[in-house]
């Protein structure tokens, strides 16, 4: 079970690294104020009003039927190494005890220690389960 965790969580910041590291670009065409086609990977298709001329364009009751692009972009992240000079003081400190309470955390004891070895156990006066005519199969 512990090693299936550990699987799985390897597989997930692997996708987080993936992730992180992506870059896309997402283009709309709108024809006025209507969304026409969306597209990830590639050039958002057109609806054709682009061959029309531009100077219907400019005239004010005609601007709500021209065609506009946008384009947003998100881009990953290109250095994922970090060093420990990067750091400030206050994350260096915090690093530094993390890691040495982690490595004392598993420390084990020298010797086996049994609390209760000095003591004998009770005496047996009665067989109980025979009393309480309790019988194991």
């Amino acid at each position: 079970m512990k090693q299936f965790i550990h699987k799985i969580a390897s597989v997930l910041m692997a996708f987080v690294v993936l992730f992180s590291t992506m870059s896309f670009t997402i283009d709309m065409h709108y024809c006025g104020d209507t969304l026409v086609d969306t597209s990830v990977f590639s050039k958002a298709e057109s609806c054709g009003m682009e061959s029309m001329e531009t100077s219907t364009c400019e005239s004010p009751e005609l601007k709500k039927k021209c065609c506009s692009e946008e384009q947003i972009s998100f881009e990953g992240e290109n250095e994922l190494q970090l060093t420990f000079e990067d750091l400030n003081f206050e994350q260096q400190v915090f690093i530094s005890s993390f890691i040495y309470t982690y490595i004392n955390l598993f420390e084990g004891l020298e010797e086996n220690i049994i609390p209760l070895q000095d003591y004998s156990p009770p005496l047996v006066v009665k067989d109980i389960q025979l009393l309480d005519e309790v019988y194991l199969i």
